[in-house]
């Protein structure tokens, strides 16, 4: 189960004006439907969380869940790397963002196709290797796609090239459930470049997954 938790985590994971590209905090809401038998909703939404804050400036990123097995995850953008914290484990295991072992078989786009907290979305449908990903943004939420063109994993440059934001919803399918997050809150503001760092004395672990 442990690395049934990680291996899906690590797949599945990650904001102002038109003119310039978002920076502060996107609240989402976390709902899970289950494809695993020993696995329920409820389980999936107690160790992942129901609730997760993703943080951006720039090209770093950090998201904070409130799961009883996923604690936390940030993108390094120097590094080039993802780290991630489960609470099974003192250490960050973390992974080559340059490495994707998933890749986009087709793309669809609908504008205006759902409206998410007032902001009018449009709709990208990537079906991957690994399942369906489905996501709704609107360019207010946009970001500086040139600092991502490295960040391979889990197919977040190819959907950000084509979005150029950030998404308000996402729909995605893993071989062990789907996942469904939707934002509550978007609040722009300032944030310390200090919340993109590893705490001292972080032990670092290559991730096996």
């Amino acid at each position: 189960m442990k690395k049934i938790l990680t291996a899906l985590f690590v797949s599945c994971l990650a904001f102002a004006t038109t003119a310039q590209t978002f920076q502060g905090e996107i609240i989402y809401k976390n709902t899970f439907k289950t494809k695993n038998p020993q696995v329920s909703n409820e389980q999936w939404e107690s160790m992942l969380g129901s609730k997760q804050e993703y943080f951006i400036k720039g090209g770093d990123y950090k998201v904070v869940a409130n799961g009883t097995y996923f604690q936390w995850q940030m993108y390094i953008n120097k590094d080039n790397k993802s780290y991630s914290k489960m609470s099974n484990s003192p250490s960050v295991f973390w992974i080559d963002a340059a490495v994707n072992t998933d890749s986009v078989l087709k793309v669809e786009v609908k504008k205006a196709a759902a409206v998410i907290l007032g902001y009018t979305c449009d709709e990208i449908t990537m079906t991957c290797k690994s399942g369906v990903q489905k996501y709704y943004y609107n360019a207010k939420q946009s970001v500086d796609v040139t600092l991502y063109t490295k960040h391979k994993y889990g197919n977040w440059y190819y959907y950000l090239s084509k979005a150029k934001a950030l998404p308000l919803k996402s729909i995605i399918e893993t071989d062990q459930c789907t996942i469904e997050s939707v934002a509550t809150e978007v609040k722009p503001m300032i944030l310390s470049s200090t919340m993109f760092t590893l705490p001292a004395g972080t032990k670092l672990e290559k991730s096996p997954y």
